[in-house]
C-alpha cells in the first residue's frame, strides 16, 4: 500500500521538479503542460491509494483538484489531444472511485467522530490537506482570469502553509508518505515563491 503512496508521491514530486527546473531556467515560475499531465496521473493513484488506506480527506481532496487538473490541461490546449475513449475514462474515474467506497462496509464517518475532532493533530493534518487541494481553486480563479494556466504566488504561499500543517499531521500518524513528499515539496514552494516576490520587486523597480 505504502508502495503505491510513494508512487504517487514521486510522480507529484517528479512534476515539481520539472516545473523549478523550467521555472529556474526561464527566471521566472511556469505552469507547463507536463506539470498538469503529472499531476492527474498522480493524482489517480494517490486517490487509489487514500481508498485502501481509507482515508476520507485524500480521497475527497484528490477527487476536488482532479477534475481542475484537466481543466488547466483545456486551458493549455492539451485535453482534446486525448482521444475521446481516454477522455472519457479520465473523466469517470473520480466518480467511479467514490461509488466504489460508498458500496464498501466502511466507516466513512469516522474521520469525523468526536474522538478524532478533538484531536489537534487530525484537526491540522485536515486542514493542511484541504488547503493543499483548495489551492487549487484559488489557481483555477486565476486562470480563468487570465484565460491561461497559470501558477500565481498565492498559489505557492498556500501550498507552503498547508505542508507545514501537513508534516505535523504526518509525523504524528508515522505516514512516511505524507512526509517526505510535503517535506520535498515545501523546498519547491518555497522557490516559486522567492520567483514571484522577485517579479513583483522587479516591476515596481521598473514604475
Amino acid at each position: 500500500m505504502f508502495g503505491l503512496g510513494f508512487f504517487a508521491q514521486g510522480i507529484f514530486g517528479l512534476r515539481l521538479l520539472i516545473q523549478l527546473y523550467l521555472s529556474e531556467k526561464a527566471g521566472r515560475s511556469l505552469s507547463p503542460v507536463i506539470f498538469w499531465q503529472l499531476s492527474l496521473l498522480a493524482s489517480f493513484l494517490f486517490l487509489t491509494y487514500g481508498i485502501l488506506r481509507h482515508d476520507v480527506v485524500i480521497i475527497l481532496g484528490q477527487t476536488f483538484s482532479y477534475y481542475i487538473y484537466i481543466r488547466n490541461l483545456q486551458l493549455k490546449q492539451a485535453w482534446a489531444g486525448l482521444i475521446l475513449p481516454l477522455r472519457i475514462l479520465l473523466l469517470s474515474l473520480p466518480v467511479l472511485a467514490w461509488i466504489w467506497i460508498l458500496t464498501k462496509d466502511t466507516d466513512l464517518h469516522s474521520l469525523f467522530s468526536s474522538d478524532a475532532l478533538i484531536n489537534v493533530w487530525v484537526l491540522l493534518g485536515t486542514l493542511g490537506l484541504f488547503m493543499l487541494n483548495l489551492r487549487y481553486l484559488y489557481q483555477w480563479y486565476h486562470s480563468e482570469k487570465e484565460k491561461e494556466s497559470v501558477l500565481p504566488f498565492g498559489f505557492w504561499l498556500i501550498s507552503a502553509v498547508a505542508s507545514i500543517l501537513v508534516v505535523a499531521y504526518a509525523l504524528h500518524r508515522f505516514d512516511p508518505v505524507l512526509l517526505i513528499s510535503q517535506g520535498m515539496g515545501l523546498l519547491v514552494y518555497l522557490r516559486n515563491i522567492f520567483f514571484s516576490l522577485k517579479k513583483r520587486l522587479n516591476s515596481l523597480q521598473d514604475q
